[in-house]
């Protein structure tokens, strides 16, 4: 699984778990709805850490904890 994949995994997780449709997380995360999409739909192809963060943020969480799952901790490593 690449990087990409894991982080959009991760985020539909997140919606899945705290309820939460994509127009809610940007709001909550004050930044636009088409940044998270982008990484949903996989138009970004490397979604920047700041833009994790913001996601954490709104959120309540930490980076480390959004990283905390097996699929991060089994990444094959990616050398481009």
């Amino acid at each position: 699984m690449s990087l990409n994949s894991a982080i959009k995994n991760r985020i539909l997780q997140l919606l899945d778990e705290y309820n939460m449709s994509i127009y809610k997380l940007s709001a909550i995360c004050a930044m636009p709805q088409s940044s998270i999409k982008n990484i949903l739909y996989g138009k970004s192809q490397s979604p920047k850490v700041v833009t994790i963060k913001l996601i954490c943020d709104g959120l309540g969480m930490t980076l480390a904890e959004f990283f905390d799952t097996e699929e991060f901790n089994h990444l094959d490593v990616e050398i481009k």
